[in-house]
């Protein structure tokens, strides 16, 4: 099979543009973000054995008809989607595949794939649902992330939990690229990739296993016809690549916010080669407001870890995509 792809990192790095370099490919699609992955992992068990049919459908349905799951921004047939799903193989990953192949084959391409930043912070499930796939990592300078998250409607966060979040999002794929076997991560910079738009996807698509097709570095011929025109905030994928927008926080964010952005999570920054600006030590109330911020997310790994141990003690119906071919045996010991 073509291993499916998905795209993570943090809101504004550029995983929508990187979405439609990608998409821009012959034999790759990747719809716009959908939120019913996760929800169906989470809601799994509800839906029982998945060898019976009456399940399958009502797994189906879940994922269709959940307004919150996004599903009608495929722009697929509802009833086509849904048998697709009753029809393969019963598995919570095979019936997650069903959709996103269905998508793909609206655009004639053999290989599916998904976007969704979040999802760095759920590599685990993605790959218990998708032994096989290919995660593509894309970070950003912190600093832009937060200039660019100022912009955008749904911007309903303070700066102390986005700074605290993307030093979750850095850490998870720090911790992904040291887990995973070669040809599983890969994970580039969002300022050389519209730096060097070409040998950077060349490289990309060599870790794909896919020949570089010249399309992927002009996705704003593709934009107006898979980017929502009310997503305001994308607006500049219509528009060629362009580095304008490296380094912007120098001129758009305040002194105090700068300030909080390198002691916070300067390591980090420096880490991934960027250059700190030398800026002086926030005050005392701003790192007192992080450091309650960035509670959660250091901990959620740890709580994640324990509800994790005492889920898989739990009956599950198999996870797993497998080939249509391929036998599946019906839920009997708890998942490992």
């Amino acid at each position: 099979m073509d291993r499916p792809i998905f795209v993570v990192g943090f809101p504004r790095s550029g995983t929508t543009l990187l979405r439609l370099m990608l998409h821009s490919h012959p034999r790759i699609a990747i719809p716009y973000e959908t939120s019913f992955l996760l929800a169906a992992y989470r809601e799994r068990r509800r839906f029982g054995d998945l060898t019976e049919v009456a399940n399958r459908r009502r797994l189906a349905e879940f994922i269709v008809d959940r307004k919150e799951g996004k599903f009608h921004l495929m722009r697929l047939d509802r009833a086509d989607v849904v048998e697709r799903i009753v029809a393969a193989p019963p598995t919570l990953g095979s019936a997650l595949a069903a959709v996103y192949s269905t998508y793909a084959d609206g655009f004639g391409k053999p290989r599916w794939g998904d976007k969704r930043p979040s999802y760095v912070r759920w590599l685990d499930v993605l790959l218990r649902l998708f032994p096989d796939a290919q995660i593509v990592n894309l970070v950003r300078d912190g600093r832009d992330c937060l200039a660019s998250l100022l912009d955008v409607p749904w911007y309903s966060r303070d700066v102390y939990y986005w700074v605290a979040e993307w030093a979750a999002a850095i850490d998870a794929g720090t911790r992904a690229a040291a887990r995973l076997p070669a040809g599983s991560f890969h994970q580039l910079r969002y300022e050389e990739l519209v730096a060097s738009p070409e040998a950077q996807l060349r490289r990309l698509c060599e870790f794909l296993g896919e020949t570089y097709d010249p399309a992927m570095a002009e996705p704003n011929r593709l934009a107006p016809e898979i980017v929502p025109r009310n997503r305001s905030w994308h607006r500049r994928t219509h528009a060629p690549v362009t580095t304008e927008r490296i380094g912007a926080w120098t001129g758009r964010l305040e002194a105090w916010q700068i300030e909080l952005c390198e002691a916070a999570v300067g390591d980090r920054l420096t880490s991934l080669g960027y250059a700190l600006s030398g800026a002086r030590r926030p005050a005392l109330s701003h790192r007192l407001r992080y450091d309650w911020a960035a509670l959660r997310p250091r901990l959620s790994p740890v709580k994640r870890s324990v509800t994790g141990a005492g889920d898989r003690l739990r009956p599950s119906p198999p996870i797993a995509a497998v080939p249509a071919s391929a036998p599946v045996r019906p839920p009997s010991v708890p998942a490992p």
